[in-house]
């Protein structure tokens, strides 16, 4: 059996991304907490913090107008499941001690309010991210792996500072639209995803995609995949399952490796 195969068996076996239907609340919730947990302790490993900038979060399995989200100052590479905060589409700290952020409030409650499809959401400072945002173009269909953002990222190319405005908040909710990414020109990175993982998994390998075209337009002049080709590859390592599947290794690695990151 291929991969792509045991993919698709592994989607009628388990739902979408993996999240059995027949879980509680309860035990959703500690889920996608574990799953929080794992990717800010990745991105951490990764070199994606920057100071205190930068965040994940998760639409919490019962009350949907409320997510799970890191607090700030509080390093990703010691995240802990007991050190997230539950916080309301209005702002107010549910659950959890810590700051709240006020740009992961900003940006992350809108797209959250914008688009119910959205379980997750991540942003960070990450070196070739914000690298390539200051080009204001889109990525270019250049790798297998970039095909996966074909013509399902946007460029957000109105940079005012630091994102503390709701109606900004709005703006960028608005641009992303249902696309899986978008590039916040003069910023840096933001993907969105259906389970944790594909949300986390997008901004790695989009952070990777980055890295490998300005590695490549270093070197000389990329030749691009054409847009059939592309549209094919992107349903293939693009779909919402592919994003699940893709981290599954990331996640047993860093929880064996840092098991208190569950506590």
């Amino acid at each position: 059996m291929n991969t792509a195969n045991a993919i698709i068996m592994n989607r009628d076996t388990t739902g979408m991304g993996g999240e059995s239907t027949e879980k509680s609340s309860s035990e959703l919730r500690t889920e996608r907490k574990q799953r929080l947990a794992a990717a800010l302790r990745l991105f951490g490993k990764f070199g994606f913090d920057e100071g205190v900038a930068g965040h994940v979060t998760v639409r919490d399995p019962e009350h949907s107008d409320h997510f799970w989200v890191n607090p700030m100052g509080r390093s990703f590479k010691q995240m802990r499941v007991s050190d997230l905060l539950l916080v309301s589409h209005t702002g107010e700290v549910v659950e959890g001690d810590g700051l709240l952020n006020g740009a992961a409030f900003t940006i992350h409650s809108r797209i959250h309010m914008a688009n119910p499809r959205v379980t997750a959401a991540a942003h960070s400072h990450s070196l070739y991210g914000k690298a390539w945002a200051s080009l204001g173009r889109p990525l270019d269909p250049i790798t297998q792996d970039a095909c996966a953002f074909f013509e399902d990222h946007v460029l957000f190319d109105d940079f005012t500072g630091v994102v503390l405005d709701t109606g900004e908040g709005e703006r960028i909710a608005k641009a992303l639209g249902d696309n899986k990414a978008a590039i916040l020109q003069n910023h840096g990175l933001l993907t969105v995803g259906e389970t944790v993982e594909e949300a986390a998994w997008w901004f790695i390998t989009m952070e990777r995609s980055c890295q490998a075209q300005l590695l490549a337009e270093a070197a000389g002049t990329p030749r691009l995949i054409d847009a059939d080709c592309a549209r094919q590859t992107r349903a293939t390592v693009g779909s919402p399952l592919a994003g699940w599947f893709s981290f599954q290794p990331l996640y047993d690695v860093i929880v064996a490796e840092q098991p208190e990151l569950l506590e």
